[in-house]
Parts: C-alpha cells; structure tokens; sequence
C-alpha cells in the first residue's frame, strides 16, 4: 500500500508541471532574428575584391563608394586597403567674427569728369518671327549610349520557387528552379563588372551592369562563362546552373537600382 501511495502521489506531480499543459509554449516577444545585420562602417579589402562586388554585398552603388573614398580613375582598389561605408561627416562652420567698430574714415571728394557724347548703339536684329533662340534642355539631348533604357529578358525557363522580399535579408531577389548544367543567359546587355565566388552565400556569382542605375546579378552557379570585363548582348549564356552556395539546383537572380535591390518582377516581361 505504501508503494502505491507512493506511486499516485509521482503521477498527481508529474500532471500539475506546466509540460502537461495543452497549449504550446510560445516564443520571446520581440525575437529579431529575422532581423537584417546592419552594415559595419568600414570594409577591408580582400583577395579577389573589386569595388563593384564591395558595393553590391553592402547594397550601395559603386559612385556611393567612389564619393565616400575621395577615389579616381581608374577606381583601382587593393588588398588591405580600408573602405570607408558611410559618408564623410559633415564639419561644423565655424560663424564669422564679428566686426570690431571703428571709427569711419572721412570720405574723398569723387573726381569729376565731363560727360563724353553717346554713341549710338546698332539696332539689334529681331529674332525671325517664330523662333526662339535658346539652349537645348537635357529631355531633349540624345541619352549617351551607358543610358540607355534596359530592356529585361529571363535569365532561365524554370519556374518561380521563390519570390523577393525587400525586409528579408535573403530574399534580395528571386529564386528559379532547373537543372544542373542548364544554360544561364543574361537578362539584359551589359559588360560583366565581377565574375567569382568572394561573396558568401552567392557561391560562383556573376553580375553586369547594363547602364548607370541597373545592375543584374546570377548567383549559385555550378561554371562561370563569361570573364570579368567582357561585353554580353541579351540572351547570351555567362554561366551554367548549379548549386554552389546553396542546398538545391537553382538560380538566384537579382536587379538593383543604384546599388539597392528592387522586386525582379516588376521589369521581366510576363511569361
């Protein structure tokens, strides 16, 4: 009896722990894990860094950079060199002092000169009726060619396995599915600013730049194609599919606009 006892009363304790209890332990208010790292204020430069794949990790444009670092042409960047990631603070004007009241100086008489005979001035030509002399506007100047509108194409034919989502720190761009070895082309013409894998959580990466503001990028390849430097057209293939820095076959594609990611699907045509 005094074991049984013994054994009810162990039973009646073990029901009243909170473990028995329906309901599910929920999670820490306020839990920021999700929440994007903030960017550090300086970047050492490492093996294999050029200032277009510094700007694109942090998601800032390269004259962002250029402007910070007081950099020239040809904006060449070595190892160990520190750069800045914010901007240069401001220095305080210092207020101009103050004028010290002295005595005014007695005024000279201004000389005196005859007045000399006018001459007469030849009548000006009137514009012919109808036009108007006046500077081209900058609407009306021929873009140079580094601005022209981009015109977007899909980089793969596989489906959407991912959208983008700009309060995620890995959701940047989109992801699509395929299989290792399918042709990866560019989505737009350009000339490839990097071509490698220095980039952690891209795997072998290649981004273009295709005017001033928009930049693409192709991250997870299993080969990089084109090089460093070359010229692309549209649809031209720059890498193979892969999974290089990921756990499955997929392409993960980017746009940014002066240096900042925006939604894939707002510039790629409708399939």
């Amino acid at each position: 009896m005094h074991k049984d006892g013994l054994r009810w009363s162990w039973l009646l304790l073990v029901c009243l722990l909170p473990s028995c209890a329906s309901e599910p332990i929920k999670a820490p208010v306020g839990d920021h894990s999700q929440r994007p790292v903030r960017n550090p204020e300086s970047h050492r430069v490492r093996q294999g860094d050029t200032l277009y794949s510094v700007a694109f990790l942090y998601g800032y444009s390269v004259d962002e950079l250029v402007a910070w670092n007081h950099l020239r042409k040809p904006y060449t960047i070595f190892k160990g060199q520190e750069l800045q990631l914010r901007p240069p603070p401001v220095k305080a004007v210092k207020p101009l002092p103050k004028p010290t009241s002295k005595a005014p100086r007695a005024s000279q008489p201004k000389p005196y000169y005859p007045p000399s005979r006018p001459k007469t001035a030849p009548s000006a030509t009137p514009p012919a009726k109808g036009r108007v002399r006046a500077e081209p506007s900058v609407a009306t100047r021929a873009l140079p060619a580094t601005n022209r509108r981009v015109i977007w194409s899909w980089p793969v034919n596989g489906r959407l396995l991912s959208g983008y989502d700009g309060k995620s720190a890995g959701k940047k761009g989109i992801n699509l599915a395929g299989n290792s070895g399918d042709p990866v082309r560019a989505a737009a013409a350009g000339k490839v600013v990097y071509s490698g894998s220095g980039l952690s959580g891209y795997g072998r990466l290649i981004i273009i730049k295709h005017n001033k503001d928009f930049l693409s990028a192709y991250a997870h390849n299993r080969k990089l194609i084109a090089a460093e430097g070359q010229w692309v057209s549209k649809g031209e293939v720059i890498a193979r599919m892969g999974r290089s820095g990921t756990d499955r076959t997929q392409l993960h594609f980017e746009i940014r606009r002066k240096g900042r990611p925006v939604n894939p699907l707002r510039y790629l045509p409708k399939r």
